[in-house]
């Protein structure tokens, strides 16, 4: 049995994240991160890349009686991406996805709302932004925050991840001005695989990221 390569944790894979960010001359004016997984690597990248940080949030749209399905994800302002096969296979009603997509955005937009004490989103007209989370598998929720940011007149928009499967790359890279990881490993089972501890992030501890 071949053994994983793991991160410690969140923090060591932040830190090798912005290494190889720095190592590529990343130039950026602000790091996103997406809460709560994403905050202990957003706030570890800003800080490699003296940046600020803040949150960009999205929540996925689970489908019908199965809520670790994602059939879509929606972001605190709306901004929504649908997985239309998803749909159709699950028998998920346009109702069904309507009422989650109203229900789940007011979700994120309060939880943006607590974590950054008001709903002033930053201004990054003009502004190269990198958005960061600790891994993805089919990359729901940021591709809504893809579609966020499709909306802001940014110079240019770069997901940065651990870990994240080739495939999901090439649908990310569709959204992105770039995609950069560390791992792209074709056996993916879960984000946590990679990971010798991967404990879930308090909302508490998410936020001391932003301090």
């Amino acid at each position: 049995m071949v053994e994983l390569d793991q991160f410690d944790n969140r923090v060591d894979a932040g830190k090798q994240l912005g290494a190889m960010l720095r190592t590529h001359d990343m130039d950026a004016d602000m790091t996103l991160a997406i809460p709560r997984g994403g905050l202990p690597l957003g706030r570890t990248v800003a800080d490699t890349l003296s940046t600020p940080v803040d949150i960009i949030v999205a929540k996925k749209i689970a489908a019908p009686k199965n809520a670790e399905y994602a059939i879509g994800a929606v972001a605190s302002d709306g901004s929504v991406w649908r997985n239309d096969t998803a749909i159709r296979q699950t028998s998920a009603s346009e109702t069904y996805f309507e009422r989650e997509r109203e229900a789940i955005a007011e979700q994120a937009e309060q939880k943006a709302i607590r974590y950054r004490e008001s709903d002033d989103f930053p201004d990054l007209t003009d502004s190269d932004v990198i958005i960061v989370d600790d891994g993805a598998a089919t990359g729901a929720t940021i591709r809504a925050c893809l579609n966020r940011m499709k909306k802001i007149n940014t110079a240019s928009v770069t997901v940065a991840l651990p870990v994240v499967p080739p495939d999901t790359i090439k649908m990310l890279e569709q959204s992105a001005d770039s995609v950069m990881c560390l791992k792209s490993p074709q056996q993916f089972r879960g984000v946590g695989q990679f990971y010798e501890t991967f404990e879930q992030v308090s909302d508490t501890e998410a936020m001391s990221y932003l301090a």
